[in-house]
């Protein structure tokens, strides 16, 4: 899983802990395979998290732009 990504595989593994802990991912391990899982209903939540701050940031680009484009601020 490693070798495509240039990572080592700790390194890997940190990063699949973060995202299993986070709950975007779940894995299991038989042996010495680690099969991953993504979980659909983690990702729904994050893009409505997403959706919601990229909503916030582009009211506030507005409003800056607003307040550039205004001349009698000069």
């Amino acid at each position: 899983m490693a070798e495509p990504l240039n990572m080592t595989t700790a390194a890997v593994l940190q990063h699949v802990q973060t995202l299993e802990r986070s709950g975007l991912v779940r894995t299991v391990k038989i042996g010495r395979v680690r099969t991953c899982q993504i979980e659909p209903k983690a990702l729904t939540e994050a893009e409505r998290w997403l959706a919601d701050r990229r909503s916030q940031w582009e009211k506030n680009y507005d409003r800056l732009g607003t307040l550039l484009n205004d001349d009698s601020v000069i």
